[in-house]
């Protein structure tokens, strides 16, 4: 049981899988809805503080390196790219944007890309993790609800 949580706590932690991963994974192995849900969650946090901090430095040192340029490059690329996005939709309301940007489980726009983007953005590390903190909950339940089925029971009512 215990490697069961440990799946989903690393795979939680994984960029672009993250917590969207984890959940359905989770599901599947049949473990039960708050104990998965709350790991998955502090999963999905622990290296937010870590990508706000260095993630901007390490991938602006390695941008130029032979064999990690192109990744490095790419991964700065995706936050200016996101952070400029938010800020253009968002304007004032930077916080509310960066929530419903890490909070909508789509591809590309978790934990790892918002913080990034936060950070790129300039935007303060309180308000940043309080932004994803929440997000990654809206996006967790978003998941959990489509795991246990609710989204295709609702579309065959419709």
């Amino acid at each position: 049981m215990l490697k069961k949580y440990l799946i989903v706590f690393l795979v939680s932690m994984v960029p672009l899988i993250e917590l969207r991963g984890a959940i359905p994974i989770a599901a599947g192995m049949g473990l039960p809805f708050v104990q998965y849900y709350i790991i998955a969650i502090i999963g999905n946090m622990i290296p937010v503080p870590f990508i706000y901090f260095f993630a901007r430095k390490i991938l602006v040192w390695g941008a130029d390196k032979p064999v990690i340029g192109n990744f490095f490059t790419w991964c700065l690329e995706k936050g200016e790219k996101g952070g400029k996005k938010l800020q253009e939709t968002a304007g004032k309301g930077l916080f509310v944007a960066l929530l419903l940007f890490v909070g909508i489980p789509l591809p590309g726009t978790g934990a790892w890309t918002g913080t990034l983007a936060a950070s790129i953005l300039d935007m303060d590390f309180k308000s940043s993790v309080l932004a994803v903190m929440l997000g990654v909950i809206l996006a967790g339940i978003i998941m959990a609800l489509a795991s246990m089925g609710l989204f295709g029971a609702l579309g065959a009512l419709f």
